[in-house]
């Protein structure tokens, strides 16, 4: 069964605080405006940044090694860009 925004999550929601700078929260802003505007429904910041995890471990990254948060960034593109290559 769907929901108007997503998935019924049957996992228990925890709160997390993020602090983002304005550029960052425009995109989010952006991106559930898009959405919006494309299929009539929009995404929240928080289904963006839920949806940007779960990618993320559909990638199988891992922190380990990872000192700086440019690091993990580089990281990132660099699994998606080799899955890509690989589709």
């Amino acid at each position: 069964m769907q929901r108007p925004n997503g998935p019924l999550n049957h996992h228990p929601a925890h709160r997390v605080i993020a602090s983002l700078n304005r550029e960052q929260v425009d995109y989010l802003d952006k991106l559930g405006k898009d959405a919006q505007f494309s299929s009539g429904i929009k995404l929240s910041r928080t289904q963006i940044l839920a949806a940007m995890v779960n990618a993320l471990k559909r990638l199988n990254l891992t922190g380990e090694g990872i000192t700086t948060a440019n690091q993990f960034e580089q990281r990132i593109v660099d699994a998606m860009m080799r899955r890509r290559e690989g589709a």
